[in-house]
C-alpha cells in the first residue's frame, strides 16, 4: 500500500523525489513509525521545499482528495453527470487482495419531467435516469412529484417513476391530474349548456432507447442520442365530449389516446466559464396541450429543447422551449395552444434527492392565457 501511495504522490507532484523510511515516534512509545518524506528534486523550479507526513495521519489523503476550488465548482457535477451518462462507474481497487469497491452513486440527474421521462420540467434529455452502476445487473428506480399552477384554478399534479434496466434503456410512467379551473363554470354559464367534469387524468407510458452514448467510438464531439415512444391515454376527455354533445370532436379533438415519438440529442460542452449542457429534440404528436386536452386526427412535428448551466457542484439553471401543435379549431372557451417556455433552477440536495422550481409562459390553455406559470418538481433516486 505504501508503494502505491508513493506512485500516486509522484504522479501528482511531478518532479518530486519520494523517500520512505522510519523514524522514532514519541506517541508510539519510541517505536519506529512508518512515514513518507517528500522532498523537491534538485534543480526543480520553486526552490528547496520539503515536507513530511506520518503515514498514520489523515492529512496524507489531501494528495488523493484535494480541496475543491471555486473555479471547478460546476465542473465536478457536470463531469459526474457525463460519467454516469457514459456508463462509467467508480474506479476499482487496484489491489487484488482488497475487497471490491462499492459502486459509487452519481448525482441524481437528469430530473423527471411531467410525463415521466428524464429531462427538466416539460422537455427531455438524451441522458438515461439512474442507469445501472458498475457491477449492478439492473438500474434502480426513481420517483418524482411535480406541481404546476397555471392560474385561474388550473393546476397540474404529476406523479412519475422511471426504471432503467439497462444502461441504454429507460422505462417510465407519469400520472397527470389536470384541474380545469373555472372552465366548467364558464361552460355552464352559456344558455342551455350542461355541467362538465372539473378534471381529467392523463396516463403516460414511456420507453426510451439511447442509440448513441456521448463521446462513443472515441469521438468527443459526438452527442448522446435517444429515441422514445410514448403512449398516452386521457381518462375524462371522452366523457366531457359526451357531456358537450360531441362538441370537442367537432373542433377536431377526436380521440382520448395517442402515441408520441421523440428524438433527442444531448451534448455537454466544457471549455467555458461554466459547463453547459445542450438538449435538442423533436416530437411527432397528435396531442392537444401534451394530451391533457385530448388528441387530434393528424400528427404535428414540433421542436423542443433546453440549455442547462452548471453554476456550482449543486446548483443548476436551465431554460426550456417546447413548441405546441394547434391542429384543432379554436373558440372563445378553447383557445389556441401557445408554445411553452420555462426558466428553472435545480438544487442537488444529496446523491439521491433533487428539488427544482420554475417560472413559465404557456400561452393559451383552455379558456385563459397561462402566463406567469410557476411550478416545483422533486425526484428521489434509490
Amino acid at each position: 500500500m505504501l508503494s502505491k501511495f508513493m506512485k500516486i504522490a509522484g504522479e501528482h507532484l511531478g518532479k518530486v523525489a519520494v523517500h520512505a523510511g522510519k523514524r522514532p515516534d514519541p506517541a508510539a512509545g519510541g517505536r519506529a513509525a512508518p512515514s513518507i518524506t517528500i522532498r523537491q528534486a534538485h534543480g526543480a523550479p520553486g526552490g528547496a521545499w520539503s515536507g513530511e507526513w506520518p503515514h498514520r495521519l489523515k492529512s496524507d489523503l489531501a494528495l488523493v482528495h484535494p480541496p475543491t476550488r471555486p473555479s471547478v465548482l460546476g465542473s465536478k457535477l457536470a463531469a459526474a453527470l457525463l460519467a454516469a451518462a457514459a456508463g462509467v462507474g467508480s474506479l476499482q481497487a487496484q489491489d487484488s487482495n482488497a475487497a471490491p469497491a462499492k459502486p459509487e452513486k452519481p448525482p441524481p440527474l437528469p430530473l423527471h419531467q411531467i410525463e415521466g421521462n428524464g429531462g427538466i420540467f416539460s422537455t427531455l434529455s438524451a441522458y438515461v435516469v439512474n442507469p445501472p452502476r458498475n457491477g449492478e445487473p439492473v438500474g434502480r428506480p426513481s420517483i418524482g412529484f411535480s406541481y404546476v399552477n397555471l392560474g385561474h384554478g388550473q393546476n397540474l399534479e404529476a406523479l412519475t417513476i422511471t426504471e432503467s434496466p439497462r444502461n441504454r434503456l429507460e422505462l417510465g410512467y407519469g400520472y397527470n391530474n389536470f384541474e380545469l379551473g373555472d372552465l366548467p363554470k364558464a361552460v355552464a354559464a352559456l344558455p342551455g349548456s350542461p355541467q362538465i367534469n372539473g378534471a381529467v387524468n392523463l396516463h403516460n407510458f414511456n420507453a426510451r432507447l439511447q442509440a448513441l452514448k456521448e463521446g462513443e467510438f472515441g469521438q468527443k464531439w459526438l452527442p448522446a442520442l435517444t429515441a422514445g415512444v410514448h403512449y398516452k391515454r386521457n381518462d375524462g376527455i371522452s366523457q366531457i365530449n359526451n357531456q358537450l354533445g360531441g362538441a370537442l370532436r367537432g373542433l377536431g379533438i377526436e380521440d382520448n389516446d395517442g402515441v408520441d415519438v421523440t428524438l433527442y440529442a444531448s451534448k455537454l460542452v466544457g471549455g467555458l466559464p461554466r459547463p453547459v449542457l445542450f438538449n435538442v429534440g423533436g416530437r411527432a404528436s397528435r396531442g392537444a396541450w401534451d394530451g391533457l386536452g385530448g388528441f387530434t386526427g393528424n400528427y404535428s412535428f414540433t421542436f423542443e429543447g433546453s440549455v442547462v448551466v452548471f453554476l456550482t457542484d449543486r446548483l443548476v439553471l436551465a431554460a426550456e422551449y417546447r413548441q405546441q401543435p394547434n391542429d384543432y379549431t379554436a373558440i372563445p372557451l378553447i383557445r389556441k395552444s401557445g408554445d411553452w417556455w420555462t426558466l428553472d433552477a435545480a438544487y442537488v440536495v444529496s446523491k439521491h434527492f433533487t428539488v427544482a422550481a420554475g417560472y413559465g409562459h404557456f400561452g393559451g390553455v383552455l379558456n385563459h392565457e397561462a402566463n406567469g406559470v410557476w411550478g416545483i418538481t422533486t425526484k428521489f433516486e434509490f
